[in-house]
């Protein structure tokens, strides 16, 4: 019997992580070239050719074929300076 609640708290253990760890995935950094956009959801293409599609507040102006770097949801062209002029 205790062996049995142990596994059902591992394997709860274990649900939660994962879903946890795919929240942090989404707000993960991305840098590449747009492939696709489509309303919020931007598809951008590594320098590997891994393509990651990736839920953004704002498109920054970005069109398919920029380079851009996504960090947190906001879109920045590359080659264009951050907020502030930095």
């Amino acid at each position: 019997m205790i062996a049995r609640k142990i596994l059902v708290l591992l394997i709860a253990v274990m649900f939660t992580l994962g879903v946890v760890s795919l929240g942090f995935a989404a707000e993960a950094d991305v840098k590449g070239t747009v492939t696709k956009i489509d309303g919020n959801k931007i598809t951008v293409k590594d320098d590997k050719g891994k393509a990651t599609t990736v839920e953004v507040k704002g498109t920054g102006g970005a069109k398919v074929g920029d380079k851009v770097a996504i960090k947190a949801g906001t879109v920045t062209k590359a080659g264009k300076p951050a907020a502030g002029g930095y």
